[in-house]
């Protein structure tokens, strides 16, 4: 493909993923139509998909994007690999460099997570298309396949005695995460959540690193 041409195909498929993110900040991820891109990016209906075939290969490619700018991995890489630190100031600075990120984006990209997890819940076979389709490895692949075990491992270094199992411990993490999120979007984006009360991810992050340390045998 001519040079020229491959940029202005590039400039256009980025214009649409603008479009659509725009659109995702507005409405959930599921009731986001290709109308509603068509109508945002100012495109015609045979001129978008001159560049995607569907919805979802643009909802991929924007996932794409969001793996690029939503990135703590080299954040966390430094902490999990400095092995000067011990167990609590581990867990303390995970603990905040998930906060700043879920602070910073929890309007938007946080939003669009949380919304595309939705998705997989009501249409999986649909998420797991779209989520095939991104290029790029996720930031919570990289938090259970190396943050996890390195707060295992951080844990032996300083001969701590876990309370429990710590495979069960790493579980309740990650559902604790979980929640996190999902009562602090709820609480920014839509105005409520199930406790009905207002989740700011300092607070919760916060008491998530003293649990995780106690529960580990640390010393908060």
């Amino acid at each position: 493909m001519p040079k020229v041409k491959e940029e202005y195909f590039e400039n256009k498929k980025n214009l649409i993923i603008d479009a659509t993110y725009r659109v995702c900040l507005r409405k959930p991820v599921a009731m986001v139509t290709m109308s509603d891109v068509i109508e945002e990016s100012g495109l015609s209906q045979g001129g978008i998909y001159r560049f995607y075939r569907n919805l979802d290969e643009i909802l991929s490619d924007m996932i794409t994007r969001m793996r690029v700018d939503y990135n703590f991995v080299d954040s966390l890489e430094v902490v999990t690999g400095n092995k000067k630190l011990s167990f609590e100031e581990v867990t303390y600075r995970i603990c905040d460099i998930l906060r700043d990120i879920m602070e910073k984006h929890l309007m938007d990209i946080q939003k669009i997570n949380f919304d595309l997890t939705v998705l997989a819940i009501n249409d999986p076979e649909r998420a797991a298309a779209v989520i095939a389709g991104a290029q790029g490895r996720g930031n919570f692949d990289y938090l259970g396949s190396v943050v996890m075990p390195a707060l295992v491992k951080a844990s032996k270094r300083n001969k701590l005695k876990p309370v429990d199992d710590p495979e069960k411990i790493l579980r309740y993490i990650s559902a604790s995460y979980s929640g996190i999120e999902m009562n602090c979007i709820l609480s920014a984006c839509y105005s409520n959540g199930p406790m009905n009360v207002a989740c700011k991810p300092k607070e919760m992050f916060d008491v998530l690193a003293k649990a995780i340390i106690c529960l580990f045998g640390g010393k908060v």
